[in-house]
């Protein structure tokens, strides 16, 4: 699994949590409908948004819902998948969207696809999902060669880019593609109105995926010398945190704008959400309520004060690696250990094939990432700093209100 909105399920009501299982599962099984079971490995957080998108701009039917059969990432329970338009769709997307990952894994020379049978291969895995991506997209009237034609585009840039080249030149193909993908949400509805709120908010949903990914994997990158678009053009961390700033607020001025019949969803990933993956990137703060009362610590979410952080703030809390003499602390001569390297494309799918049938993703508190190797959340973990009872409507301009918490208590 990979992508930016990884909703904690504790901060969604359970009226959303069904939702939201409900399009990651009609991903996946609309990837196995039209184009087999292997296909499945491409299912991500951040396509099933496509999904969201259609439904929430869609007039509720009784087809819009199917029951689908035991699944262990269920703990062999039935549920209710989205089905439709929207489902295909965001298969179509995520197809091409992992077609580019596998490539760009290629060009970086990662673990096995460092050796040429290997990259050959993934080569054929990567052009079968274009292929694939294609058929589905024009089924639907998406024409998939947009996305196709941002990745190449994307080779050629960060081939030229250096230290001065500005980072949103470096974004721009990923902010087509998807501005692209969510604009056709609003034909695939009926409302052509909201196509050009929603390319905009797809446009900067883009590009903090592109910057957020460059963020997470920055260290590791550096560690083995894979191209980074942060190190490449010397963008600061302040600057890269600066743009996702105002990309977060660009979202929900966006979404403003365009119309839904039922936008809980959109609203609790995109105008929260997307906020909370900024945060988990940067290491601030965890969740926006529990910050009352205190001042992020950048880069620092174990600091006395931070928010959410065990202990009653002036005690540093166990664990704590940026304590005084903690291994890697500053003053101690012990360096960190070093990041682990990221696992190439056949390394990482028999990780996550041992994943998915021991049930982590869905059943462990926390998982390492198949690809990434850093530490994930899992579906049903607990979380320490929110709760389902949260405030963070409280305050904010976007909401105005709105009952996306529906606190009952």
């Amino acid at each position: 699994m990979f992508g930016i909105v990884r909703p904690c399920t504790h901060r969604l009501t359970p009226g959303l949590r069904t939702q939201w299982t409900a399009h990651l599962c009609g991903l996946c099984l609309a990837l196995r409908s039209d184009h087999g079971q292997f296909s499945r490995i491409v299912t991500n957080y951040d396509g099933l948004i496509v999904s969201v998108l259609t439904e929430a701009q869609s007039a509720p039917t009784a087809d819009l819902r199917r029951t689908a059969g035991p699944c262990p990432l269920r703990a062999m329970r039935t549920a209710p998948v989205a089905r439709g338009e929207g489902a295909r769709l965001a298969a179509a997307v995520s197809l091409v969207l992992a077609s580019a990952k596998v490539r760009d894994h290629i060009a970086d020379r990662d673990g096995l696809l460092g050796r040429r049978p290997v990259a050959v291969a993934a080569r054929r895995v990567a052009r079968s999902w274009d292929r694939a991506g294609a058929r589905t997209g024009a089924s639907l009237g998406f024409d998939t060669s947009v996305l196709v034609d941002a990745v190449d585009r994307q080779t050629g840039i960060e081939a030229v880019a250096g230290i001065g080249t500005p980072l949103l030149l470096v974004t721009e193909p990923t902010e087509s593609a998807t501005a692209a993908a969510f604009a056709h949400t609003a034909v695939l509805a009926g409302r052509p109105g909201n196509a050009a709120p929603l390319a905009e908010a797809g446009r900067l949903f883009g590009r903090l995926a592109h910057l957020l990914d460059a963020v997470e994997d920055r260290a590791a990158d550096e560690a083995s010398g894979a191209w980074n678009p942060l190190t490449a053009t010397g963008t600061p961390l302040a600057e890269a945190r600066r743009l996702c700033d105002d990309a977060v607020r660009g979202v929900r001025l966006a979404l403003r704008d365009a119309e839904f019949v039922d936008g809980k969803l959109v609203h609790v990933l995109l105008a929260h959400e997307l906020e909370q993956a900024v945060n988990r990137a940067f290491g601030t703060t965890a969740c926006a309520h529990g910050a009352q009362g205190h001042t992020p610590v950048p880069g620092n979410p174990y600091a006395p004060g931070a928010p959410g952080a065990p202990g009653d703030g002036n005690t540093p809390a166990p664990g704590n690696p940026y304590a005084p003499g903690a291994p890697g602390a500053p003053g101690d001569p012990t360096p960190p250990p070093p990041p682990r390297a990221p696992r190439g494309l056949l390394a990482g799918c028999l990780a996550a094939t041992g994943l998915f049938c021991t049930c982590q993703v869905c059943c462990a508190d926390e998982f390492e990432g198949p690809w990434s190797r850093q530490r994930r959340e899992g579906c049903g973990g607990d979380c320490p700093d929110c709760c389902q009872c949260c405030e963070c409507c409280e305050g904010c301009s976007f909401c105005e209100g709105c009952e996306c918490c529906d606190c009952s208590c």
